[in-house]
């Protein structure tokens, strides 16, 4: 198990990853399913927020 806040990371070394919020798990796949098609709102929510603020570092 490791904790990040580094998508690129996460995307390239899990095989499995896990969004939460509020301690509580919101969503869990696959990287690529998670990263390119988040179903829960809430991981939508952050990952658009972490591409546009990382974008063109990511």
């Amino acid at each position: 198990i490791v904790v990040t806040h580094e998508m690129a990371f996460a995307r390239d070394v899990s095989s499995n990853v896990v969004f939460m919020s509020g301690g509580v798990i919101c969503e869990e796949g696959k990287p690529h399913d998670i990263f390119e098609n988040p179903q829960n709102p809430k991981t939508r929510e952050f990952l658009t927020r972490f591409l546009d603020s990382h974008r063109g570092n990511y």
